[in-house]
């Protein structure tokens, strides 16, 4: 009797084991087939969310490709290292994109793609993520209001620093009603990209080996 009871175990336990470990290896199968599929739909993503900044009758090189990672900054709200996406017509410098976090949304962080001319005029903006309330901070992003656009052209000194605020704090942005402090993020973050570029302009179109040769290795990604 003992011995059945014994038998049936071991074999529950072989069963189990072996559907575990036909699932287990169904789910690296699908994971090996769909991994490069998954990785080519975020390039693309990336890649639009890059064109909807920098126009891409503007530069002739790969966006994707031309690419330096240098440190993190708090200037960029970001903890970990920062790609800088470089755009390029032949040798001229176009322009440069990377991420910029702020992290006194009204919700919780904002993360914005900021995109730069060469000139130092803003080429565009779009919000990648946020948390902010539907109806009221949401409209930073453009699929709700085309807020985000007024950024355009927009450089340190155009407007002037001072106006480099809502309207309701004395600058020239628009506040939301009901939603001053997303706004007022974002204006900020946006600030702080150009300020990041003026002072680093010289190093952000670099490639990486002459980057990391002049200012030390950056984490590359």
């Amino acid at each position: 009797m003992k011995a059945a009871i014994f038998r049936n175990m071991m074999m529950s336990a072989a069963l189990l084991a072996g559907f575990g470990g036909l699932g287990t290896a169904l789910v690296m199968a699908t994971f090996e087939a769909t991994k490069d599929q998954i990785e080519a739909s975020e390039k693309a993503n990336l890649l639009k969310n890059l064109n909807n900044i920098i126009p891409s009758d503007s530069y002739t090189n790969n966006l994707l490709d031309n690419k330096l990672i240098v440190p993190p900054t708090t200037q960029l709200g970001n903890k970990n290292s920062t790609t800088i996406y470089q755009a390029w017509q032949g040798k001229k410098p176009i322009a440069v994109a990377f991420s910029v976090i702020a992290h006194d949304g009204y919700s919780g962080d904002i993360k914005l793609l900021v995109a730069i001319k060469a000139s130092g005029h803003i080429s565009g903006v779009r919000i990648i993520s946020h948390k902010e309330t539907p109806g009221l901070g949401d409209k930073i992003d453009i699929s709700k209001d085309n807020w985000v656009l007024s950024f355009n052209d927009k450089s340190l000194e155009n407007p002037i620093r001072k106006k480099w605020k809502v309207k309701k704090d004395g600058g020239i942005f628009d506040q939301f009603t009901g939603a001053t402090i997303t706004p007022r993020a974002v204006v900020g973050a946006v600030y702080k990209a150009l300020d990041y570029y003026k002072y680093n302009e010289s190093k952000l179109f670099l490639d990486q080996a002459k980057y990391d040769q002049l200012y030390g290795p950056s984490v590359h990604q």
